[in-house]
């Protein structure tokens, strides 16, 4: 299914410009309109599906697929050795478009870029506890 409302379905039916980096007959892949770097791109389910819950395995793997194929494309033709794969997924975990996708964004020392997470190693201590809730 595609939204009418959705920005990314937009961009899949050509409503919206965007800059093809990839494409097969269930994904689309393009450079984000808002870069953390360059080659900074957007690979998406060309269905509707809000998130990571919500799409089907088969079209997962697509994407999935897809993502490693451009990885290795901008290492072979531009010599990107360094990138972070992203997905969000839900409003606190700071999704921002509800369509699923994942970006590539190819970086390198000095970018400027930095995600850094706040850990805490004092959860280790409820691992077991933890593991516990994810069995029968």
């Amino acid at each position: 299914m595609i939204t009418d409302d959705c920005i990314f379905c937009k961009i899949v039916k050509g409503e919206a410009k965007s800059w093809k980096v990839w494409e097969t007959e269930d994904v689309y892949a393009f450079l984000d309109i808002h870069p953390a770097s360059r080659y900074h791109t957007l690979i998406i389910p060309k269905k509707h599906y809000v998130n990571i819950f919500d799409i089907p395995e088969r079209e997962l793997k697509e994407v999935i697929g897809v993502v490693r194929k451009i990885s290795k494309l901008y290492e072979s033709k531009l010599g990107i050795k360094n990138l972070q794969i992203i997905s969000s997924n839900g409003r606190e975990g700071q999704q921002d478009v509800f369509h699923s996708h994942f970006h590539i964004v190819p970086r390198k020392k000095g970018d400027g870029q930095n995600i850094k997470w706040q850990t805490h190693s004092e959860w280790t201590k409820d691992y077991d506890r933890m593991i516990e809730k994810l069995q029968d």
